[in-house]
């Protein structure tokens, strides 16, 4: 990995911890516990920028490092966001990857959250009655009216945000590229 893009997975990934820590909130009202944060976003935006791979480091990064220094969601929820926003990286960015345009960012970012929320549901049936200590028939309960819901959702915003968001970062990461390669370029 280029120094640079050594630098730009660890300012992103603080910045998605910082995200994830100030700003979260419930989607579904009946499953309070279900927060949605845009702390994916910055992540999503590395991935798409540059590889799958980034995108993938990043989510362990960020994962251990927020269950780490809040408490926030212990080992299973440490997993189950390694798992979600993992997966959703990295589907999105391949996507993305085969043909870069617009066309294939909203193919990647429609797609994944698709793809996401089917991971998801497997994981919540297999972790969360070890995560919440509650039985797996519970867990069949609260797919359709919560955590099919909140996933889908969470990939959306996470999805319109990144589009929103991506071809300002995307630009200023290249000025910045070009100012370290060739300091008098950008006068």
């Amino acid at each position: 990995m280029k120094c640079r893009n050594l630098v730009y997975t660890w300012a992103f990934s603080a910045l998605s911890i910082i995200l994830s820590y100030l700003i979260h909130f419930p989607l579904i009202p009946s499953a309070p516990f279900l927060l949605y944060d845009p702390g994916d976003v910055p992540i999503l935006i590395m991935s798409l920028k540059f590889s799958p791979g980034i995108g993938v480091i990043m989510t362990a990064i960020v994962s251990v490092l927020f269950a780490v220094l809040t408490g926030q969601g212990g080992p299973w929820g440490m997993l189950m966001h390694f798992i979600a926003t993992g997966v959703y990286v990295l589907i999105a960015s391949l996507i993305y990857r085969r043909q870069k345009n617009f066309s294939s960012a909203i193919t990647g970012l429609i797609g994944a959250p698709l793809v996401m929320t089917g991971v998801m549901v497997i994981a919540n049936l297999l972790v969360t009655p070890l995560y919440l200590g509650v039985t797996r028939e519970m867990v069949i309960g609260m797919l359709l009216p919560a955590i099919i819901p909140f996933n889908l959702l969470k990939g959306a915003m996470n999805g319109i945000i990144t589009l929103l968001l991506y071809k300002k970062v995307s630009n200023f990461l290249e000025v910045g590229d070009r100012c370290i390669s060739k300091p008098n370029a950008v006068r």
